[in-house]
């Protein structure tokens, strides 16, 4: 099936997914939509956050006619997934949670930390997940205000010195609350990166916490799903279909520079890939 895999977050961080995404499938074609007018989602309400997926979701199919969505954000998969699944029961829907159970096979002390948005870590949603886990391992949670916001503004060159600064003041300020880390008994030897966004600041991470505490993010089982949904769906694209080239359209509500410079520096994608698109994501 040669329609595109839609991929939705509310702005850069679901880069990171886009690229495991094209890493696992890389035949296909993919529309990737950011709404950066309205980032972060993380301290937005949730129905705002579910009005607005819906929107793109809405946007992505009418314009782009896309065969399968992946809402690469953990904030608006709490807020919005289900009602998604209801709405639209057809299209192979791929949501985003924190990765606390991969994380459970790694960890040797059974101490883990959790960085990620209010909007996540306040979410029924999460709260269910953390509670089906919670007596295997002490999990330290810790909302990252402010963090998503940074990592937007980073890639714009005005605001870059000043955004690196406080995505390195705001790591060091969350990481410390959380507690030890580390291999010894009771030390945090894992961390949940709860958000899109944090992947792109793991070397910052790595420098703070050394070289033994494994990071783990949702990109790559985000991408094996996204896989087995299409191939049971029967939707992926022929294995021998040369007539149709694998492309990348990225779209944002907001600044069309900052996701050009995200995608080059991330992605090593070319400018004319990027486009802007309405705010209020108008079908008209």
């Amino acid at each position: 099936m040669n329609a595109p895999i839609g991929v939705f977050d509310s702005g850069i961080g679901g880069l990171s997914v886009l690229q495991a995404l094209h890493k696992e499938l890389p035949k296909e074609r993919f529309v990737y939509m950011a709404d950066n007018a309205h980032a972060p989602y993380g301290e937005k309400s949730e129905a705002f956050v579910s009005q607005r997926t819906h929107a793109a979701a809405a946007y992505l199919l009418q314009r782009h006619q896309i065969k399968a969505l992946v809402v690469a954000c953990n904030t608006a998969t709490a807020a919005a997934i289900h009602e998604l699944r209801l709405q639209h029961p057809a299209l192979p829907i791929v949501g985003l949670e924190p990765a606390l159970k991969p994380a459970l096979a790694l960890s040797h002390t059974r101490h883990i930390g959790v960085m990620a948005t209010r909007g996540t870590v306040g979410s029924d949603k999460f709260a269910r997940l953390l509670a089906s886990v919670n007596k295997a391992a002490h999990f330290e949670v810790q909302a990252c205000n402010g963090l998503a916001l940074a990592i937007e503004q980073s890639t714009l060159t005005a605001h870059a010195v000043a955004a690196q600064e406080e995505i390195a003041h705001l790591l060091k300020t969350y990481t410390h609350a959380m507690g030890r880390f580390g291999t010894t008994p009771g030390a945090i030897d894992t961390l949940v990166l709860g958000c899109t966004h944090y992947v792109f600041v793991e070397p910052v991470l790595r420098q703070l916490l050394g070289p033994q505490v494994q990071l783990v993010s949702t990109g790559e089982p985000v991408a094996r799903q996204t896989h087995r949904l299409l191939a049971a769906a029967e939707r992926l694209m022929p294995p021998m279909n040369d007539a149709v080239t694998p492309t990348m359209h990225l779209l944002t509500t907001g600044n069309l520079q900052s996701l050009q410079a995200a995608a080059q520096r991330w992605l090593g994608l070319p400018p004319e890939v990027c486009e802007a698109v309405p705010a209020d994501l108008t079908l008209a």
